[in-house]
């Protein structure tokens, strides 16, 4: 059974920084396109970063420069490291792979940009 469990939202001040992680079971990360999605309370789902299974990365524009995804091929975790946080980042982040005819989504793990 395929799981991916995600870590490490909170509530962080703006210009603040989170770390995500998104462990996976089941699957190999490096055999899949990883990515980070996030869905604000009223608004539809969107792509936030993505890794491919060659290490090719690709971000939303809103969060280019601020934002780095990563993988842990050892761990077999995927990490979104968020700096300079804005109040418009606040949603929930989910974790996904897609390969091999599948896809797979995490639970989410909310995220609050706040003072």
């Amino acid at each position: 059974q395929v799981q991916l469990v995600e870590s490490g939202g909170g509530l962080v001040q703006p210009g603040g920084s989170l770390r995500l992680s998104c462990a996976a079971s089941g699957i190999r990360f490096r055999s899949y396109t990883t990515g980070w999605y996030r869905q604000a309370p009223g608004k539809q789902r969107e792509l936030v970063a993505l890794m491919t299974s060659s290490g090719s990365t690709n971000y939303a524009d809103s969060v280019k420069g601020r934002f780095t995804i990563s993988r842990d091929n050892a761990k077999n975790t995927a990490v979104l490291q968020m700096n300079s946080l804005k109040a418009e980042d606040t949603a929930v982040y989910l974790c996904n792979a897609v390969g091999w005819g599948t896809e797979y989504w995490g639970q989410g793990t909310q995220v609050t940009v706040s003072s």
